[in-house]
């Protein structure tokens, strides 16, 4: 691998491990407000949307500068939101900034990849990606609960507005650890290489690039393979993200963690995802992709078994292997996805429509289980609905497949 790569996977790392804590500190502010429940997930609603609502924009945007310098705008945005949190800002309102700076950076970081790479090390690459990226979301989740505890020192800073009249609150304190990793995260970008890869110039006409991605989107879904990919990654980022605040939930009511160790808990998690990650980038490649369908309808099997758990630690042990299966499933498809959109499109074009989809999929799911909360639906019931929902939908799209022989191997040409 080239060290302009290592590079990107570092100023990632970084930038991953500080929105991961990011979340955990926002929940502790909404909480330390005595804010609805509804307004958890309204948090991750709020970081997911502009990668819907831009998605149209920020591959343009990606391939038409270097993406190194894409990534820094993307960053200081970051900078930006704590900031304003620390500023004493809505957590729904800061957590969104910092929503709209990953949707800028998603498409160039991983548009990077395919640029600098060929594609027989795409799922290598993605291997050290993901497991690198899922490192930073383990110790991000446990530094998130390490900065909401009482382990922070308590600082009274007269710039932010709640600590008037009150006593110093330990969040302030882990709001400044966070932006200083982001303007670390700024600096590095500066860095990031240029690719040399440069794109045939299109129309930035807001229209003409709606028109443009509802084409790509659609060139995307009708081929084989990336259609497959794309059902299976946007079933699992949407049913994903919602069980990441379900088990943040269920460690607190069902085995009585506060959020800090609820959040270590759910670390826990992502080291079976980087285990499951690594094996793939050594014993999986592009062809064998479509093979690992049925680990997606096991997993879904596997969720209801927290219902019948009161130990931690054999808590953490099923979380370990549902993340252990997902690692080992994900990781491919999602290289194959890339591959397939970066040679029917672009690479920014073609991370912009994953992203689009994806995050999509992840809004509908954040909305439903918002609404579920407000309705006061029992956790038991969410957790057998989620799980329902991912062995049925990996089940249809498994079927879907054995309809299609001989995908494997199926070449596009480039748009």
């Amino acid at each position: 691998m080239p060290r302009a790569f290592f590079l990107l996977l570092g100023v990632q790392s970084l930038s991953t491990l500080a929105d991961n804590a990011f979340l955990i500190v926002a929940i502790a502010r909404v909480m330390e407000l005595s804010g609805p429940g509804w307004l958890i997930p309204l948090l991750k609603i709020s970081f997911t949307l502009f990668y819907v609502l831009l998605a149209p924009f920020v591959g343009p945007l990606a391939d038409a500068f270097p993406k190194g310098r894409v990534m820094l705008l993307a960053n200081a945005l970051k900078v930006a939101a704590m900031v304003l949190l620390l500023a004493g800002c809505s957590p729904v309102l800061a957590i969104g900034l910092a929503g709209l700076g990953s949707a800028i950076y998603a498409p160039a970081k991983y548009g990077l990849i395919t640029e600098i790479l060929p594609a027989r090390d795409l799922v290598r690459a993605n291997g050290f990606f993901e497991s690198a990226t899922v490192c930073a979301v383990i110790f991000g989740t446990v530094l998130g609960g390490l900065l909401v505890s009482p382990l922070m020192p308590r600082l009274d800073l007269p710039f932010a507005p709640w600590t008037t009249g009150m006593q110093p609150t330990s969040l302030a304190a882990g709001m400044m650890v966070l932006l200083g990793m982001n303007f670390l995260a700024t600096l590095l970008s500066i860095a990031v290489v240029d690719s040399g890869a440069r794109y045939d110039p299109h129309s930035i006409h807001p229209k003409a690039l709606i028109k443009r991605f509802v084409l790509e989107n659609r060139v995307l879904w009708r081929d084989a393979l990336g259609g497959l990919s794309m059902s299976v990654t946007t079933l699992l980022w949407g049913v994903g993200a919602t069980l990441q605040l379900i088990v943040l939930r269920w460690a607190h009511e069902a085995l009585g963690l506060p959020l800090a160790q609820a959040a270590y808990l759910q670390g826990v998690t992502a080291v079976g995802v980087v285990v499951g990650a690594v094996l793939a980038s050594r014993f999986v490649g592009l062809k064998q992709a479509e093979r690992l369908l049925p680990i997606g309808i096991v997993m879904g099997l596997l969720v209801p078994l927290m219902l019948c758990i009161s130990s931690p630690w054999t808590a953490a042990l099923l979380l370990m292997v549902v993340g252990g299966l997902a690692g080992f499933f994900v990781v491919p498809m999602n290289a194959l996805l890339q591959h397939r959109g970066c040679t029917l499109l672009t690479a920014g074009r073609s991370i912009a429509v994953q992203g689009f989809n994806e995050n999509g999929g992840m809004l509908l799911m954040l909305g439903a289980y918002a609404g579920a909360i407000a309705l006061q639906v029992s956790l038991d019931m969410l957790v057998l609905g989620f799980s329902l929902l991912v062995t049925g939908g990996m089940l249809a799209i498994w079927t879907t497949q054995l309809r299609l022989p001989g995908l494997v191997g199926t070449e596009g040409s480039r748009h």
